[in-house]
This record gives structure tokens, C-alpha cells and sequence, in this order.
């Protein structure tokens, strides 16, 4: 059985509050978008793991999708072993989800091809267990996520004929310099009244890593002014970045990337 897991963006993400787990609270609109990884998973008496495309760093036991079988394994016993083949498309530590998808991907797939036919429900409680993001890749539509951003509202906003441009440069930033310099708090209005505005996306749709992580990297700030010149009715860096978007009517002719930038377009 074969799948692709997909990216997503954050429309605004606001730290809202440091939380006694360690975690922090936090709100954000999740969107999938058409960037995507192969996964091949099938039953093999020998089983095996291998991946192609952009190198994975780390051992293999650390991979989501490892870790995925491993918790179905947990819970139902004798599952027969399997031969895991993903091919990596999606940048790694950007912001984009790429790893979380190709978890919750793994759970939807495993559970089909060893006949569990888990709901939903139960899926989204499996990803928890491997990560803040994973949730939001079993049901794959736009979303409020609050919490750790594991509990999850629906939300009807459409991006439909919008042009996206992904642009990363390679920037790696970790998860304890991205909160290191932000200052939890409450927003001032609600992401859902912003949200069904578009006319107050550029002044209001804030995402708050974006603040402290622009001054420790310029050129993050110069891509987000580069795709506002461009036309782009919104731009932002995505999650805890080091990818910026941006969402334009018409597709920018006008925007020169830097040739050594992972760069992505496509129509919504």
C-alpha cells in the first residue's frame, strides 16, 4: 500500500502560555498543502526499513514511522512485520510537518493494511503519543489547534486558486531557540475573527516565533519582505520556521529566489 503525506502551514501561531508539563499552550491554524513524501508499506515475512530522497539524520528506531508500528505493535499483538519504504520530499525541521505527516500517514496505513480499521478517534489518540502534530494528519483539513496542538477544531476557511510559494533556506532551528525568545501571552483578538477576514491577515495573522527567530536570522525577515514586494496578499514563517510562504491571487512573476533555496509553488 502506497501514500503521500503531505505538508501544512501555520495561518498565525501564538504562544499563549508555558505549561506545568513543560509544554507550552499554544493556538494555530493548520493547513494541508500539495507537498508531499512517498510511503510504501507492505507485509513482508523478512521485513525492513530503507528511505530515498533528502537524507533522514538520526538512527531509524527515532522515526516516526518506526515508532508508529511500534505503538499498533504495543497494543495488538502479533502483527505480522513489514517492509517500510519512504521516500523524502518534504524539508526536515521547517516548520512544514513533513515528519508528523509521515507518522500519522504510517498509523492510517498500518491500521488498513493489518485490517485494525481504527476510527479516527482512536488514530488521533495513537499520533499524540508521537507528536504535537501528528493529530492533524489523520483527518488532513484545516484546523484550529490548541493545546500542544493536539486538541483540534475544524474550521471552514478555504485558500482555493490562491498561488503558495514555499521558500526554505537551509536555516535549522531548533525547538529550544525558537521558544527561548518568545514571551507567552494571551492573544488580543481571536484567531477565528482574524481568520474569516483576509483584509486583516497581514496586520493581525501573527505568528509569534517569528519576532526573536527574525532577529537571530535576517534573511528570514528579507524572504518575508521579498514575498510581500512580490504581491503576496500573506506571508509568514511557517510553525517554528525556518520556512517562509506566501500566499499571492495571481502567480508572482517577479520573485527572484536564491537558486540555493529549497523553493516551491504550486495553485491551491
Amino acid at each position: 500500500m502506497i501514500s503521500f503525506p503531505n505538508a501544512k502551514i501555520n495561518l498565525g501561531l501564538h504562544i499563549i502560555s508555558k505549561r506545568k508539563d513543560g509544554y507550552h499552550e499554544i493556538e494555530t491554524c493548520m493547513f494541508p498543502i500539495p507537498l508531499y513524501d512517498a510511503l510504501e508499506i507492505i507485509i513482508d515475512k523478512k521485513g525492513g526499513w530503507e528511505s530515498t530522497g533528502t537524507p533522514i539524520p538520526g538512527e531509524p528506531k527515532d522515526n516516526l514511522i518506526l515508532k508508529a508500528q511500534q505503538l499498533l505493535r504495543k497494543d495488538f499483538q502479533g502483527l505480522p512485520n513489514l517492509k517500510i519504504h519512504l521516500h523524502k520530499n518534504i524539508p526536515m525541521g521547517a516548520g512544514l510537518g513533513g515528519g508528523s505527516a509521515d507518522g500519522a500517514f504510517a498509523l492510517k496505513l498500518m491500521s488498513n493494511l493489518y485490517d485494525l480499521h481504527l476510527e479516527d478517534f482512536f488514530l488521533e489518540e495513537y499520533a499524540a503519543h508521537l507528536g504535537s502534530d501528528c493529530p492533524f494528519f489523520i483527518e488532513n483539513t484545516p484546523k484550529i489547534a490548541k493545546g500542544r496542538g493536539e486538541i483540534l477544531e475544524p474550521i471552514d476557511i478555504s485558500l482555493k486558486g490562491s498561488f503558495l510559494v514555499l521558500i526554505n533556506p537551509g536555516i535549522h532551528i531548533g525547538t529550544k531557540e525558537a521558544y527561548a525568545g518568545v514571551t507567552p501571552e494571551a492573544p488580543k483578538v481571536k484567531l477565528e475573527e482574524v481568520l474569516v477576514d483576509r483584509s486583516r491577515w497581514k496586520a493581525e495573522l501573527v505568528n509569534d516565533f517569528e519576532a526573536s527567530i527574525f532577529q537571530n536570522h535576517q534573511e528570514l525577515a528579507e524572504i518575508k519582505s521579498q514575498l510581500y514586494n512580490a504581491g503576496a496578499y500573506y506571508a509568514a514563517m511557517s510553525g517554528s520556521g525556518s520556512t517562509m510562504f506566501g500566499l499571492f491571487d495571481e502567480k508572482p512573476e517577479s520573485l527572484e529566489v536564491n537558486p540555493d533555496y529549497f523553493n516551491f509553488t504550486k495553485q491551491l
